[in-house]
């Protein structure tokens, strides 16, 4: 008997000995916590069903929470923005997380061009790297991964903001949350997650385009490639649901070049992802994004990217807490990664700041297509933030088409009118339909006065037909 009681004691501190606390790589020294929220803090344990205590240093209210099963979680509301801080978590043994912000904090994503870091190719480089010391920004880089079902962790680490860390990291998150910082003064930490070339499928929960039979057979036509996943969900699993415990302020997104093979799917893939995420997150966050670029593509003038374009536009249009950055004067025809970011950030940042950090003073689209008027051989158009009226960059307005009831489009004579913009052209006699810079590559000239271009639209829904 008493053996047993020994053998019993022993195992018991052995098990103390050997036991191990851990953390998701998110929760780590360094971070951003969003201000003024509850957050989640949450790891595993190898004491089943050990008791945890989280200690946040702006308040020293500790909270208690037991493990289950290995898993425990626990809940922290956060104070204004400020810091730093630390953060204890103490069970048979104590977890210090060092040099903690709070602040605002936002999640990066798509392909490519949102992953474009300053060292692959930015505007004026060298002068922005040298300048990148803004310790009150943080960064989080999510590796490249899939997986085949939802994963807890993912790698990735927090770092301070400085030459160093921003010439690798997402030229256009840095500048977005740079912008916010600057205007905003306080903490700013942007997470990215992102991989160049991958569809929109390989960002959407599997259960989510199950469910939809169209999508999941238009998602087929996309060419598998060696460097990126294209099957449903599999970026999603590794790169997006380790995140969702993580309080984030909303989501920045540029992608769609690489769903040009299905782009009439976009009109619903797209919206999908953004329902999909702020149900996984459990948070109807903001969500704003970057039209696709012009680019020469297989054929300048193609419509399968301005098809993409077109879904990106109608998504702003129908989901609510979206918006959209228009980027048609900064692409680059022969770089599907132009380096003006600057105005991409900027942008980007102009929503935020307008919509969700009371910025009203700030006018933060460019023009968009709001309604048309028939008067004879005429169409006039009407346009959402042109208040201050709309002007041309050039001679003449260009990339306005023009097409009567047989769908057949011409070239425009296009006319600045205040507000409005008149349209025409001798072989339409009878115009029911318009069309602006809806090509792969078209370099339209149409701002308004706070210089920021007019999206690419159409008024018409006729069928599209693509190669």
């Amino acid at each position: 008997m008493k053996k047993s009681i020994l053998l019993i004691i022993a195992i018991f501190f052995f098990n103390q000995a050997f036991a191990e606390i851990w953390l998701p790589s998110i929760l780590s020294d360094n971070m951003v916590l969003q201000q003024e929220s509850e957050v989640t803090f949450w790891g595993w344990t190898t004491n089943t069903n050990e008791k945890i205590t989280i200690t946040p240093s702006w308040n020293n209210i500790s909270v208690e929470i037991k493990a289950y099963q290995g898993k425990w979680q626990g809940k922290l509301t956060t104070p204004k923005a400020g810091g730093i801080y630390t953060i204890t978590i103490q069970g048979h043994e104590e977890i210090s997380i060092k040099n903690v912000l709070i602040g605002e904090v936002w999640l990066g994503s798509g392909q490519s061009n949102m992953e474009w870091t300053p060292a692959q190719g930015l505007v004026n480089a060298e002068e922005e790297i040298k300048n990148a010391n803004y310790p009150e920004i943080r960064f989080f880089q999510v590796s490249k991964h899939i997986a085949n079902t939802p994963q807890e962790n993912t790698k990735g680490k927090w770092f301070v903001c400085s030459p160093e860390t921003m010439k690798n990291f997402s030229s256009i998150a840095y500048l977005f949350g740079r912008k916010l910082h600057k205007e905003l003064g306080i903490p700013v930490g942007l997470i990215s997650s992102n991989w160049g070339g991958t569809p929109i499928e390989t960002w959407i929960p599997e259960q989510m385009m199950n469910g939809n039979k169209s999508l999941q057979e238009t998602a087929k036509k996309i060419t598998p490639r060696a460097w990126w996943p294209n099957e449903t969900g599999l970026a999603y699993n590794a790169m997006i649901y380790p995140l969702l415990n993580f309080n984030i302020a909303g989501v920045i997104w540029y992608q769609g070049e690489s769903n040009r093979e299905n782009a009439v799917s976009y009109y619903k893939s797209f919206p999908l992802l953004i329902d999909s995420w702020r149900k996984a997150f459990g948070k109807v966050f903001p969500f704003y994004y970057v039209q696709i670029a012009p680019y020469k593509y297989d054929d300048l003038q193609g419509v399968d990217a301005a098809v993409v374009r077109d879904a990106q536009l109608q998504t702003m249009l129908e989901i609510p807490k979206t918006g959209m950055v228009v980027t048609n004067d900064i692409g680059n025809l022969e770089n599907i990664h132009p380096i003006n970011k600057q105005d991409v950030g900027l942008r980007l940042a102009l929503w935020a700041l307008a919509k969700d950090y009371g910025k009203s003073d700030l006018v933060y689209s460019g023009p968009i297509y709001k309604s048309m008027e028939i008067k004879k051989k005429k169409i006039i158009l009407n346009f959402d933030y042109a208040d201050n009226g709309l002007v041309k960059k050039g001679k003449e307005l260009n990339e306005f088409y023009i097409a009567g009831d047989d769908q057949k489009f011409y070239p425009a004579k296009a006319k600045v009118v205040g507000k409005t913009v008149v349209v025409s052209a001798k072989a339409v006699k009878k115009p029911v339909a318009v069309r602006f810079a809806f090509t792969n590559g078209a370099l339209p000239n149409l701002f308004n006065k706070e210089n920021l271009p007019a999206s690419a639209f159409r008024t018409d829904y006729w069928e599209i037909k693509l190669k």
